[in-house]
């Protein structure tokens, strides 16, 4: 990735976006002291994205993986570290954060902090919600990182952990810099999503529309609050090199979706433009319980699978229709693509065709808006871990009780009769190669799953595949398959049971990772 932002750097260069760039000295605390980059828009000129939150399908897309300018969308991760101190107890909402004197120095949009001063981290929270302080954002950071520099550090590499890997950012407000904060709306959706899976509790100060600071009522820039149906959130942005952006959360009593619209020519057409996405898509959106797992960090990207231009269901498309944002195999769900779906060539921004994005309200230098299975042993078979498995089949429901204490009786009656005619799976056995392995638990609080696929032996391999390569670490893990009906389509969950804490499916996860085999951890 560290190319590719090079690359981008170099072009900036090339063609005197601003009047000087020094690519090995400038940091970005000292780029933001320097003249902001001014200049016009870029082609194609605007980027947007639907996703379904309860099964990761892309509902709508046009130039989802072109690089984007994000303004002050980029204060959604700030938060996003923020809502992270307050969850490890190293802050508290009424925590004070001192302000420096380069803080109090950001230009606006700003809440007009003094040197020396102090503000509580909700009032910052608020602050950078509402009217999107810059001021506010870089107080967050220094008390955060001990730098601006440092904090734009801790936000690249957090975007990276959630899959975000067409994104890095320089500062925490989103304000001009060279090179620029640079997403997609891909990863912005994707951060949209993992803001309200990791948290909940704190996601709900994006409803915030107003807030009394001493006493003044600082009012918000997200016009779609409380005039669109189901939006909650979350973050508007602008500058005149964005043009005119906006990420939205929708959720309804069945339905949730997420969308991305930037490089408006106006904040009223972003706004329309938004409304009508919601209007045709929060339809189209599943309205069962939720399919994909939790957006989270250091696990494989959430699965968007891109539907037919045609609105009706994936499974009816003709296999070979072509699809309207190529984010997976077109011709099937995502648990049966053949080679994994290549990475979609990312192109540098078209800078040779810059035009100004006329704002239509006054403010335009600033980043915001103006205005489960019996126990079963498996032989090892001679299949390898199949390319085709994909960590992203749904959480599993809950068992009663009843039927958990049942199910148990009738694994240890099962264990206990004497042999009878040898089962399919057994018949491939011998005594002298059977592993020795204690009788599986009842599915505790914690599993972790490996992938979904058509086929139960593949999911059965890639289970022994992991329990062979990782034996140490799965010892007390039993193996397990899940049938489930995604769209449609039957798929096998490779799963083990086992964990009684989260930390430590977290870990085991971890270690698998690190030698390449996709896996999350999930509450059984």
């Amino acid at each position: 990735m560290n190319s590719v932002w090079t690359g981008h750097r170099k072009a900036w260069a090339l063609i005197g976006i601003v009047a000087s760039i020094a690519l090995t000295a400038a940091s970005p605390a000292d780029a933001a002291r320097r003249k902001p980059s001014t200049g016009g828009g870029y082609s194609p000129p605007s980027a947007s994205i639907v996703v379904d939150a309860k099964t990761g399908k892309i509902l709508q897309g046009e130039n989802i993986d072109a690089p984007r300018i994000p303004a002050s969308i980029t204060k959604v991760m700030s938060l996003y570290l923020l809502f992270e101190q307050l969850e490890r107890g190293k802050m508290s909402l009424d925590t004070p954060l001192t302000v420096s004197a380069y803080a109090s120095s950001q230009p606006p949009t700003k809440l007009g902090l003094r040197p020396g001063s102090t503000i509580e981290v909700e009032d910052a929270i608020k602050a950078m919600i509402t009217l999107s302080a810059n001021d506010v954002s870089v107080v967050v950071a220094e008390n955060i990182a001990g730098s601006e520099d440092a904090f734009a550090r801790m936000m690249t590499r957090k975007a990276k952990e959630l899959g975000m890997n067409s994104t890095a950012f320089y500062n925490p407000h989103g304000l001009p810099h060279t090179p620029p904060n640079i997403t997609t709306a891909r990863d912005l959706s994707v951060l949209g999503r993992a803001i309200q899976d990791r948290f909940p509790k704190y996601f709900a100060y994006f409803k915030t529309s107003s807030f009394q600071y001493g006493s003044r009522t600082i009012r918000g820039h997200n016009r779609l609050l409380g005039k669109v149906e189901g939006v909650d959130g979350i973050k508007t942005g602008y500058t005149r090199l964005s043009g005119f952006n906006l990420l939205t959360s929708v959720n309804t009593d069945s339905r949730s979706i997420v969308a991305v619209v930037l490089g408006g020519r106006s904040g009223s057409s972003r706004d329309q433009t938004m409304a009508a996405l919601i209007d045709d898509h929060l339809p189209r959106a599943y309205a069962g319980a939720r399919i994909t797992p939790p957006v989270i960090e250091n696990a494989t990207q959430p699965a968007m699978v891109a539907e037919a231009p045609a609105p009706r269901p994936v499974e009816q498309a003709p296999a070979a229709a072509p699809v309207r944002v190529a984010s997976a195999t077109p011709q099937a769900p995502v648990a049966q693509a053949a080679t994994p779906p290549a990475a979609p060539e990312r192109k540098p921004l078209d800078l040779n065709a810059l035009r100004p994005v006329v704002a239509s309200a006054a403010g335009a230098s600033s980043t915001t808006t103006p205005s489960s299975t019996a126990s079963v042993r498996w032989q090892k078979g001679p299949e390898a871990l199949p390319a085709n498995a994909q960590a992203y089949a749904a959480l599993p429901a809950p068992i009663p009780p009843a039927q958990k204490a049942a199910l148990q009786a009738k694994i240890e009656e099962k264990d206990a009769a004497p042999a009878q005619a040898p089962t399919k799976t057994a018949a491939l056995k011998t005594d002298a190669d059977e592993p020795k392995e204690a009788k599986r638990p009842a599915v505790t609080g914690w599993i972790i799953q490996l992938g979904a696929t058509d086929d139960e032996e593949k999911a059965k391999a890639m289970l022994d595949s992991a329990r062979s390569r990782f034996g140490k670490l799965l010892a007390k893990a039993a193996p397990f398959t899940e049938k489930v009906t995604v769209d449609g389509s039957t798929l096998y969950r490779a799963r083990f049971s086992g964990f009684s804490e989260s930390n430590d499916a977290a870990n085991a996860c971890k270690q698998l990772k690190k030698s390449g085999v996709n896996c999350f951890a999930a509450r059984s």
